[in-house]
Protein backbone atom coordinates (compact mmCIF):
# COMPACT_ATOMS: atom_id res chain seq x y z
CA UNK A 1 0.00 0.00 0.00
CA UNK A 2 1.11 3.35 -0.74
CA UNK A 3 3.12 5.58 1.79
CA UNK A 4 3.35 9.48 0.87
CA UNK A 5 6.56 10.47 2.69
CA UNK A 6 5.65 14.41 1.74
CA UNK A 7 2.04 15.24 1.19
CA UNK A 8 1.08 18.74 -0.94
CA UNK A 9 -2.10 19.69 -1.52
CA UNK A 10 -1.95 17.10 -4.61
CA UNK A 11 -1.97 14.04 -2.25
CA UNK A 12 -4.26 15.65 -0.23
CA UNK A 13 -6.97 16.18 -2.71
CA UNK A 14 -6.21 13.01 -3.99
CA UNK A 15 -6.55 11.18 -0.88
CA UNK A 16 -10.42 13.15 -0.43
CA UNK A 17 -11.24 12.05 -4.04
CA UNK A 18 -10.31 8.07 -3.08
CA UNK A 19 -11.86 8.51 0.21
CA UNK A 20 -15.26 9.32 -1.99
CA UNK A 21 -15.73 12.41 0.35
CA UNK A 22 -17.06 16.37 -0.07
CA UNK A 23 -14.62 19.19 1.22
CA UNK A 24 -16.57 19.38 4.24
CA UNK A 25 -16.56 16.00 5.11
CA UNK A 26 -12.95 15.46 4.43
CA UNK A 27 -11.79 18.51 6.98
CA UNK A 28 -14.22 17.01 9.39
CA UNK A 29 -12.88 13.47 9.03
CA UNK A 30 -9.32 15.11 9.74
CA UNK A 31 -10.62 17.38 11.82
CA UNK A 32 -9.25 20.72 10.00
CA UNK A 33 -11.35 23.82 9.29
CA UNK A 34 -12.92 23.69 5.86
CA UNK A 35 -10.31 26.95 4.80
CA UNK A 36 -7.32 24.36 5.41
CA UNK A 37 -8.83 21.65 2.59
CA UNK A 38 -10.37 24.28 0.34
CA UNK A 39 -6.49 25.64 0.03
CA UNK A 40 -5.01 22.56 -0.73
CA UNK A 41 -7.07 22.11 -3.15
CA UNK A 42 -6.46 25.39 -4.91
CA UNK A 43 -2.85 25.19 -4.30
CA UNK A 44 -2.22 21.60 -5.24
CA UNK A 45 1.72 20.96 -5.03
CA UNK A 46 2.19 24.40 -4.86
CA UNK A 47 1.14 24.40 -1.03
CA UNK A 48 2.67 21.83 1.77
CA UNK A 49 0.60 21.23 5.31
CA UNK A 50 1.78 21.62 8.68
CA UNK A 51 4.21 19.23 10.28
CA UNK A 52 1.52 18.02 12.46
CA UNK A 53 -1.42 18.43 9.60
CA UNK A 54 1.21 15.82 7.40
CA UNK A 55 1.12 13.36 10.48
CA UNK A 56 -2.95 13.53 10.39
CA UNK A 57 -2.60 12.77 6.99
CA UNK A 58 -0.81 9.54 7.26
CA UNK A 59 -3.37 8.37 10.06
CA UNK A 60 -5.99 8.87 7.71
CA UNK A 61 -4.07 7.19 5.14
CA UNK A 62 -3.07 4.32 6.88
CA UNK A 63 -6.15 3.56 8.59
CA UNK A 64 -8.44 3.75 5.19
CA UNK A 65 -8.70 -0.08 3.43
CA UNK A 66 -7.00 -1.69 0.43
CA UNK A 67 -9.85 0.00 -2.13
CA UNK A 68 -9.14 3.39 -1.02
CA UNK A 69 -5.20 2.84 -1.44
CA UNK A 70 -6.04 1.40 -4.81
CA UNK A 71 -8.15 4.13 -6.03
CA UNK A 72 -5.43 6.81 -4.28
CA UNK A 73 -2.62 5.43 -6.05
CA UNK A 74 -4.57 5.78 -9.35
CA UNK A 75 -5.98 9.27 -8.96
CA UNK A 76 -2.41 10.52 -8.59
CA UNK A 77 -1.20 8.33 -11.29
CA UNK A 78 -4.05 10.24 -13.82
CA UNK A 79 -3.46 13.55 -11.74
CA UNK A 80 0.64 13.29 -11.91
CA UNK A 81 0.31 12.24 -16.15
CA UNK A 82 2.87 10.01 -18.31
CA UNK A 83 6.61 10.84 -18.69
CA UNK A 84 6.65 12.39 -15.32
CA UNK A 85 10.87 12.46 -14.79
CA UNK A 86 11.01 11.89 -10.94
CA UNK A 87 8.87 9.52 -9.16
CA UNK A 88 8.33 10.19 -5.64
CA UNK A 89 8.77 7.83 -2.65
CA UNK A 90 5.61 6.05 -2.48
CA UNK A 91 5.23 5.61 -6.04
CA UNK A 92 8.77 3.99 -5.97
CA UNK A 93 7.45 1.89 -2.93
CA UNK A 94 4.40 0.97 -5.33
CA UNK A 95 6.38 0.21 -8.40
CA UNK A 96 8.31 -2.83 -6.34
CA UNK A 97 5.42 -4.15 -4.89
CA UNK A 98 3.74 -3.82 -8.17
CA UNK A 99 6.84 -5.89 -9.99
CA UNK A 100 6.51 -8.76 -7.22
CA UNK A 101 2.60 -8.88 -8.10
CA UNK A 102 3.56 -9.12 -12.02
CA UNK A 103 6.17 -12.28 -10.71
CA UNK A 104 3.41 -14.13 -9.04
CA UNK A 105 1.03 -13.58 -11.80
CA UNK A 106 3.52 -14.78 -14.31
CA UNK A 107 4.24 -17.94 -12.46
CA UNK A 108 0.38 -18.40 -12.42
CA UNK A 109 -0.05 -17.34 -15.81
CA UNK A 110 -2.27 -14.79 -15.36
CA UNK A 111 -1.13 -12.59 -18.09
CA UNK A 112 -3.90 -10.27 -17.89
CA UNK A 113 -3.03 -9.33 -14.77
CA UNK A 114 0.74 -9.07 -15.09
CA UNK A 115 0.06 -6.84 -18.46
CA UNK A 116 -2.23 -4.32 -16.49
CA UNK A 117 0.61 -3.88 -13.65
CA UNK A 118 3.24 -3.84 -15.76
CA UNK A 119 1.52 -0.78 -18.12
CA UNK A 120 1.06 1.12 -15.36
CA UNK A 121 4.43 1.80 -15.12
CA UNK A 122 5.82 2.01 -18.65
CA UNK A 123 2.77 3.69 -20.33
CA UNK A 124 4.18 6.50 -17.96
CA UNK A 125 7.84 6.48 -17.59
CA UNK A 126 10.59 6.35 -19.83
CA UNK A 127 14.21 5.83 -19.58
CA UNK A 128 15.33 9.42 -19.85
CA UNK A 129 15.27 11.33 -16.99
CA UNK A 130 15.02 8.34 -14.05
CA UNK A 131 17.19 8.66 -11.70
CA UNK A 132 19.17 5.40 -11.18
CA UNK A 133 16.78 3.55 -8.51
CA UNK A 134 14.01 4.52 -11.38
CA UNK A 135 16.41 3.49 -14.12
CA UNK A 136 16.22 0.03 -12.09
CA UNK A 137 12.51 -0.56 -11.68
CA UNK A 138 12.04 0.53 -15.74
CA UNK A 139 14.64 -2.19 -16.22
CA UNK A 140 13.21 -4.71 -14.24
CA UNK A 141 9.67 -4.06 -15.60
CA UNK A 142 10.67 -3.69 -19.27
CA UNK A 143 12.26 -7.10 -18.36
CA UNK A 144 9.44 -9.01 -16.92
CA UNK A 145 7.26 -7.43 -19.91
CA UNK A 146 10.15 -9.52 -22.06
CA UNK A 147 8.91 -12.98 -19.66
CA UNK A 148 5.02 -11.54 -20.34
CA UNK A 149 5.54 -11.71 -23.86
CA UNK A 150 7.82 -15.05 -24.21
CA UNK A 151 5.70 -16.98 -21.81
CA UNK A 152 2.63 -15.82 -23.96
CA UNK A 153 4.63 -17.64 -27.23
CA UNK A 154 2.51 -15.99 -29.80
CA UNK A 155 5.28 -15.17 -33.05
CA UNK A 156 4.54 -11.69 -32.23
CA UNK A 157 5.44 -12.04 -28.74
CA UNK A 158 8.89 -13.59 -29.44
CA UNK A 159 9.93 -10.68 -31.14
CA UNK A 160 8.19 -8.37 -29.37
CA UNK A 161 10.21 -10.43 -25.75
CA UNK A 162 12.98 -10.03 -27.88
CA UNK A 163 12.71 -6.46 -28.04
CA UNK A 164 12.03 -6.00 -24.25
CA UNK A 165 14.89 -8.05 -22.88
CA UNK A 166 17.62 -6.11 -25.60
CA UNK A 167 15.92 -2.92 -23.88
CA UNK A 168 16.74 -3.68 -20.45
CA UNK A 169 19.61 -4.68 -21.24
CA UNK A 170 20.56 -1.66 -22.31
CA UNK A 171 19.83 -0.09 -19.16
CA UNK A 172 21.42 -2.44 -17.18
CA UNK A 173 24.45 -2.13 -18.84
CA UNK A 174 24.02 1.97 -18.36
CA UNK A 175 23.75 1.07 -14.29
CA UNK A 176 26.71 -1.45 -14.65
CA UNK A 177 24.55 -4.57 -13.13
CA UNK A 178 26.01 -7.44 -14.45
CA UNK A 179 24.01 -10.04 -12.56
CA UNK A 180 21.02 -8.64 -14.70
CA UNK A 181 22.83 -8.44 -17.69
CA UNK A 182 23.79 -12.18 -17.90
CA UNK A 183 20.51 -12.98 -16.56
CA UNK A 184 19.18 -11.06 -20.03
CA UNK A 185 21.67 -12.57 -22.00
CA UNK A 186 19.84 -16.02 -20.78
CA UNK A 187 16.41 -15.02 -21.50
CA UNK A 188 17.58 -13.91 -24.83
CA UNK A 189 18.93 -17.40 -25.31
CA UNK A 190 15.71 -19.30 -24.66
CA UNK A 191 13.68 -16.57 -27.04
CA UNK A 192 16.86 -17.67 -29.85
CA UNK A 193 15.78 -21.50 -28.85
CA UNK A 194 12.14 -21.33 -28.94
CA UNK A 195 12.61 -19.25 -32.96
CA UNK A 196 14.28 -22.90 -33.49
CA UNK A 197 17.88 -21.26 -33.69
CA UNK A 198 19.25 -24.50 -31.74
CA UNK A 199 23.12 -24.10 -32.53
CA UNK A 200 23.31 -20.75 -31.62
CA UNK A 201 21.36 -21.18 -28.33
CA UNK A 202 23.06 -24.21 -27.44
CA UNK A 203 26.53 -22.34 -27.99
CA UNK A 204 24.89 -19.33 -25.93
CA UNK A 205 23.80 -21.81 -23.22
CA UNK A 206 27.58 -23.04 -22.81
CA UNK A 207 28.62 -19.74 -22.02
CA UNK A 208 26.35 -18.57 -19.16
CA UNK A 209 27.08 -22.16 -17.43
CA UNK A 210 30.20 -21.09 -16.40
CA UNK A 211 29.62 -17.13 -16.39
CA UNK A 212 30.54 -15.91 -12.97
CA UNK A 213 28.27 -12.95 -13.10
CA UNK A 214 25.53 -16.06 -12.75
CA UNK A 215 23.80 -16.93 -9.35
CA UNK A 216 24.89 -20.96 -9.40
CA UNK A 217 21.16 -21.93 -9.85
CA UNK A 218 21.15 -19.85 -12.98
CA UNK A 219 24.05 -21.94 -14.17
CA UNK A 220 22.67 -24.72 -13.82
CA UNK A 221 19.58 -23.66 -15.55
CA UNK A 222 21.57 -22.70 -18.20
CA UNK A 223 23.22 -26.07 -18.32
CA UNK A 224 19.87 -28.18 -18.68
CA UNK A 225 18.74 -25.63 -21.36
CA UNK A 226 22.23 -26.73 -23.21
CA UNK A 227 20.61 -30.05 -22.78
CA UNK A 228 17.27 -28.86 -24.21
CA UNK A 229 18.55 -27.30 -27.31
CA UNK A 230 21.00 -30.61 -27.95
CA UNK A 231 17.85 -32.79 -27.13
CA UNK A 232 15.86 -30.95 -30.06
CA UNK A 233 18.93 -30.87 -32.55
CA UNK A 234 18.75 -34.88 -32.05
CA UNK A 235 22.01 -35.22 -30.27
CA UNK A 236 20.17 -36.99 -26.93
CA UNK A 237 23.47 -39.28 -25.65
CA UNK A 238 25.27 -35.96 -24.78
CA UNK A 239 21.71 -33.97 -24.12
CA UNK A 240 21.11 -36.15 -21.10
CA UNK A 241 24.52 -36.33 -19.87
CA UNK A 242 24.34 -32.25 -19.34
CA UNK A 243 20.83 -32.49 -17.90
CA UNK A 244 21.90 -35.02 -15.12
CA UNK A 245 24.80 -32.78 -14.31
CA UNK A 246 21.91 -29.90 -14.16
CA UNK A 247 19.96 -32.15 -12.01
CA UNK A 248 22.54 -32.68 -9.39
CA UNK A 249 23.31 -28.94 -9.01
CA UNK A 250 19.47 -28.48 -8.39
CA UNK A 251 19.01 -31.13 -5.81
CA UNK A 252 22.43 -29.62 -3.95
CA UNK A 253 20.50 -26.29 -3.97
CA UNK A 254 17.25 -27.64 -2.87
CA UNK A 255 15.54 -26.11 -6.21
CA UNK A 256 12.39 -29.04 -6.43
CA UNK A 257 10.84 -27.34 -9.57
CA UNK A 258 13.84 -26.96 -11.29
CA UNK A 259 14.78 -30.46 -10.30
CA UNK A 260 11.22 -31.95 -11.27
CA UNK A 261 11.79 -29.24 -14.88
CA UNK A 262 14.88 -31.31 -15.74
CA UNK A 263 13.46 -34.76 -15.09
CA UNK A 264 10.80 -34.01 -17.51
CA UNK A 265 13.67 -32.36 -20.12
CA UNK A 266 15.60 -35.62 -19.73
CA UNK A 267 12.25 -37.59 -20.32
CA UNK A 268 11.81 -36.66 -23.59
CA UNK A 269 15.82 -36.63 -24.18
CA UNK A 270 15.59 -40.24 -23.56
CA UNK A 271 12.54 -40.74 -25.56
CA UNK A 272 14.40 -39.40 -28.68
CA UNK A 273 16.98 -41.91 -28.17
CA UNK A 274 14.29 -44.40 -28.08
CA UNK A 275 14.56 -45.60 -24.24
CA UNK A 276 10.38 -45.27 -23.60
CA UNK A 277 10.81 -47.29 -20.73
CA UNK A 278 13.37 -44.56 -18.98
CA UNK A 279 11.72 -41.64 -20.66
CA UNK A 280 8.40 -42.83 -18.86
CA UNK A 281 10.60 -43.55 -15.33
CA UNK A 282 12.09 -39.97 -15.18
CA UNK A 283 8.54 -38.74 -15.86
CA UNK A 284 7.11 -40.08 -13.13
CA UNK A 285 9.49 -38.80 -11.25
CA UNK A 286 8.89 -35.40 -12.91
CA UNK A 287 4.84 -35.71 -12.17
CA UNK A 288 4.76 -36.73 -8.54
CA UNK A 289 7.33 -33.86 -7.26
CA UNK A 290 7.94 -30.16 -7.29
CA UNK A 291 5.24 -27.39 -6.16
CA UNK A 292 1.33 -27.86 -7.51
CA UNK A 293 1.39 -27.23 -11.26
CA UNK A 294 0.68 -24.63 -12.88
CA UNK A 295 -1.04 -23.93 -16.42
CA UNK A 296 2.17 -24.41 -17.64
CA UNK A 297 3.71 -27.07 -16.03
CA UNK A 298 0.43 -29.02 -17.00
CA UNK A 299 0.91 -28.82 -20.25
CA UNK A 300 4.12 -29.18 -20.72
CA UNK A 301 4.05 -32.92 -18.28
CA UNK A 302 1.21 -33.52 -20.68
CA UNK A 303 2.47 -32.99 -23.63
CA UNK A 304 5.98 -34.49 -22.53
CA UNK A 305 3.51 -37.67 -21.73
CA UNK A 306 1.64 -37.58 -24.76
CA UNK A 307 5.04 -37.49 -26.76
CA UNK A 308 6.35 -40.60 -25.62
CA UNK A 309 3.05 -42.78 -25.69
CA UNK A 310 2.89 -41.24 -29.07
CA UNK A 311 5.80 -43.37 -30.20
CA UNK A 312 5.05 -46.44 -29.23
CA UNK A 313 2.24 -48.05 -31.67
CA UNK A 314 0.68 -49.73 -28.68
CA UNK A 315 -0.14 -46.57 -27.00
CA UNK A 316 -0.20 -44.02 -29.87
CA UNK A 317 -3.76 -43.05 -29.47
CA UNK A 318 -3.70 -42.81 -25.93
CA UNK A 319 -1.04 -40.43 -26.40
CA UNK A 320 -2.93 -38.59 -29.21
CA UNK A 321 -5.80 -37.89 -26.49
CA UNK A 322 -3.65 -36.63 -24.21
CA UNK A 323 -1.96 -33.91 -26.91
CA UNK A 324 -5.80 -32.69 -27.06
CA UNK A 325 -5.91 -32.26 -23.48
CA UNK A 326 -2.85 -30.01 -23.81
CA UNK A 327 -3.96 -28.16 -26.51
CA UNK A 328 -7.22 -27.57 -24.75
CA UNK A 329 -5.21 -26.16 -21.67
CA UNK A 330 -2.94 -24.21 -23.64
CA UNK A 331 -5.73 -22.49 -25.70
CA UNK A 332 -7.35 -21.28 -22.50
CA UNK A 333 -4.05 -20.26 -20.85
CA UNK A 334 -2.69 -18.41 -23.58
CA UNK A 335 0.52 -20.19 -23.68
CA UNK A 336 0.83 -19.57 -27.88
CA UNK A 337 4.09 -21.42 -28.25
CA UNK A 338 2.80 -24.57 -26.23
CA UNK A 339 0.07 -24.36 -28.54
CA UNK A 340 2.42 -24.67 -32.09
CA UNK A 341 4.32 -27.54 -30.59
CA UNK A 342 1.65 -29.63 -29.98
CA UNK A 343 -0.15 -28.62 -32.99
CA UNK A 344 3.44 -29.15 -34.93
CA UNK A 345 3.51 -32.92 -32.79
CA UNK A 346 -0.08 -33.61 -34.18
CA UNK A 347 0.97 -33.18 -37.74
CA UNK A 348 4.13 -35.39 -37.46
CA UNK A 349 1.78 -38.09 -36.33
CA UNK A 350 -0.74 -37.51 -38.93
CA UNK A 351 1.89 -37.61 -41.54
CA UNK A 352 3.31 -40.52 -39.66
CA UNK A 353 0.16 -42.78 -39.83
CA UNK A 354 -1.19 -41.68 -42.76
CA UNK A 355 -3.09 -44.20 -45.17
CA UNK A 356 -1.29 -45.08 -47.91
CA UNK A 357 -3.03 -44.37 -51.49
CA UNK A 358 -4.48 -46.91 -53.67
Amino acid sequence: MATVHHWTGLEARALRHALRMSVRAFAQHLGLAVATVSKWESKLAATEPRPDTQAILDTALGRADASVHLRFETLLSETTGPMTASPRAWEYESWTDDLDRVVVALSRQDFSSADSLLGRWLDRYKAPGLDEKGLYLFARSTALLGDLRRYQGTLVGLLSAQRSYAGARAVFTQLGNARRIAQLDLSLSVVLEMSGKLESAARNYEALAVDDRLSRRDRARARLWVGTALSKDGRHDYATRVMQSAIRDFEELAEPDDWSAAHQKLALAHRGAGDLTTALRFLEIARTSGTPESPMQRVQLTTAQAHILRTDPATRDDGLRLLDDAAQIAARSGLGHQLRSIEAIKRTCEGAFKPPRR
